[in-house]
């Protein structure tokens, strides 16, 4: 028989009242029709694919279950009723959807920590392919939400599949209720220890970007007939890319951009290495190429192999109108003079990290009035479009050109958004932008 397959009398005590008993208790309220129907599809379905006997949760399994969700789609209502009526039995708060359609719509709004989905939704379909399109359209939606698949026309090319496209887990139907619910208990606790990974992650990098913050300037310092404007923005939670304006005395400031090798947490330990190398440098030196040749040999004791920073530096005299520059393998910065025309400061030396004693060289540059100096990464110029095609040096200018407003913040915007729109805002390497110009 299968009905004592699907109930276990062993956990109960069964006693008949006497008719005295049953008139003195109160009444109870009778369960809807709504409810008993439910129950009779479910158990109906139950009985008829010879299903095994419905477990029965212990403590630690409910308080699991009780803040979980479970999205449940299948198109055939006598599934749903048997899987509600089961994991609801196991304190699993349920959501159910017939159709690919609705599961999209719903997973857009609402939070799961499961997804208990069937393969195939269109009548007569046994293939799976609509289950297959289902996982992969979920999956762009949301990479790690656990979702178990299930299908009574199953194959092992037809799991594999599934599994290759996204799926956590797969099943078939009739199912065993015991491994059912054994493989949700298994999902959930994988989605509850996903998101508090993600949520630990979220907050050491959040805490990671407001250290790296802190290392650039938070305010720029005011230099007599000049306008500096500076941004950075970082491809990854935190970036390879530094600038700084300090000022050295009432008539100097000291301006320096900087990219290390590589993206993210590690380009970023090499600038913070760079930043502190820096901090005693510059007060201490007056040359740019000794604040070059210093910083080097600093920094390649400790540079990792195949790791490198380029680095600009350069020392403006507001009283002579002299820039003076020393360039480690860096973007060479490009002045604009108000004419138009147009020059690039092509003194260069090595990156920091290669050579221990690289003979650094200087030069300088008189700055006229209406001239603009830009000071950019390669994350800048590299930026590309789709098809391949890079900013470039030479839209960097004629976006200058074109700008008549000497404000330079207001040019060091319009720049950046010239280069975010030619790329779609798809930058592929951390971008930063220093704008100096004379008024």
């Amino acid at each position: 028989m299968l009905f004592p397959r699907l109930f276990s009398f062993e956990h109960f005590n069964v006693r008949m009242n006497t008719p005295a008993e049953r008139q003195s208790q109160p009444q109870v309220a009778r369960p809807s029709n709504q409810s008993l129907a439910i129950a009779r599809i479910g158990l109906e379905f139950a009985l008829e694919n010879d299903m095994e006997t419905l477990a029965i949760p212990n403590e630690e399994e409910m308080v699991q279950a009780a803040s979980a969700r479970v999205l449940v789609a299948d198109d055939d209502p006598h599934v749903v009723a048997a899987l509600e009526i089961l994991l609801k039995g196991h304190g699993y708060m349920t959501h159910s959807v017939r159709d690919p359609a609705t599961l999209l719509e719903a997973l857009r709004h609402e939070k799961f920590d499961v997804i208990l989905m069937d393969l195939n939704y269109s009548r007569d379909t046994t293939g799976g392919a609509e289950g297959l399109e289902l996982v992969k359209s979920i999956r762009s939606m949301d990479e790690t939400l656990p979702l178990v698949v299930m299908t009574a026309w199953s194959t092992v090319e037809l799991a594999v599949e599934a599994l290759r496209r996204g799926a956590s887990d797969f099943i078939n139907k009739p199912w065993s209720n015991l491994k059912l619910v054994e493989k949700v208990q298994e999902q959930v606790k994988r989605c509850h220890a996903m998101r508090h990974a993600r949520r630990q992650r979220q907050e050491e990098e959040q805490e990671a970007r407001e250290i790296q913050k802190g290392l650039l300037p938070s305010v720029i310092p005011n230099i007599r007939g000049y306008a500096v404007s500076a941004s950075t923005q970082s491809v990854r939670f935190v970036g390879g890319d530094f600038y700084d304006v300090a000022r050295i005395s009432d008539t100097k400031t000291a301006f320096c951009i900087a990219d290390a090798a590589g993206k993210g947490l590690p380009a970023a330990l090499l600038m913070a290495n760079l930043q502190a190398t820096l901090k005693s440098l510059i007060g201490e030196c007056t040359q740019p190429r000794e604040v070059c040749t210093r910083a080097n040999r600093i920094l390649f004791d400790i540079m990792p192999a195949n790791k490198f920073i380029s680095f600009f530096y350069g020392v403006l005299d507001s009283k002579t109108n002299r820039f003076t520059y020393c360039n480690a393998g860096h973007c060479p910065p490009v002045l604009i003079h108000e004419n138009g025309r147009s020059c690039i400061l092509n003194n260069s030396g090595a990156v920091f990290g290669h050579f221990a004693t690289w003979p650094y060289e200087q030069a300088d540059v008189e700055l006229q009035r209406g001239d603009r100096l830009l000071m950019f990464s390669d994350g800048v110029v590299e930026a590309s479009e789709p098809e391949g095609n890079q900013f470039g040096e030479e839209h960097l200018v004629q976006v200058t050109r074109e700008f008549d407003n000497r404000n330079a913040h207001s040019l060091r915007n319009a720049l950046m958004q010239a280069v975010s729109e030619h790329c779609h805002g798809e930058f592929l390497d951390d971008a930063t932008l220093i704008v100096l110009g004379r008024q």
